[in-house]
């Protein structure tokens, strides 16, 4: 085994652990200008695009239910889901679980909106380079959620 596939110490670990956070954000905030920008022609928030993305993939969902998926608190995300039901994207449907948490539902013109951003973001994904093959984005994926356990006691509220 040569040195690259050893596990770092701690102290090493440390480090290049704080180099890969300082790419996620350099990464965070220009994909977000890039979404926004994307918001002056579909005329959808990042916000509401985030819940739009989780009612396509997951199916139909509490307020309470998104939060705790995004991270995000009830309250930020009842604002997304109330613009999303304004505009005719989304809709409440009874919840037989719970009476006083209805369930929000993606409208067939809400299918229609997410599936015209996802499509244009996965053109602008296929444009990535580097010649990047399964195993690395397999690599990636394993630190990020690795990454991300550090933080799981965290609570958006």
């Amino acid at each position: 085994m040569n040195d690259s596939a050893k596990p770092l110490s701690p102290d090493d670990l440390g480090h290049r652990v704080s180099e890969v956070f300082d790419l996620i954000g350099a990464l965070y905030r220009r994909g977000l200008r890039k979404l926004e920008q994307g918001e002056e022609v579909e005329g959808v928030s990042v916000g509401v695009r985030s819940v739009l993305v989780l009612l396509h993939r997951y199916g139909p969902m509490t307020v309470p239910q998104m939060g705790r998926l995004m991270t995000l608190t009830r309250q930020f995300v009842q604002r997304m889901v109330n613009d999303a039901l304004t505009r005719g994207w989304a809709e409440t449907t009874p919840n037989p679980a719970h009476q006083r948490s209805s369930l929000i539902r993606i409208t067939d013109e809400g299918e229609a909106v997410i599936t015209a951003i996802l499509a244009r973001e996965h053109a602008l994904n296929r444009q990535v380079g580097g010649e990047l093959t399964e195993a690395e984005l397999l690599a990636c994926v394993r630190v990020l959620k690795e990454m991300l356990k550090t933080f799981d006691h965290v609570e958006a509220d």
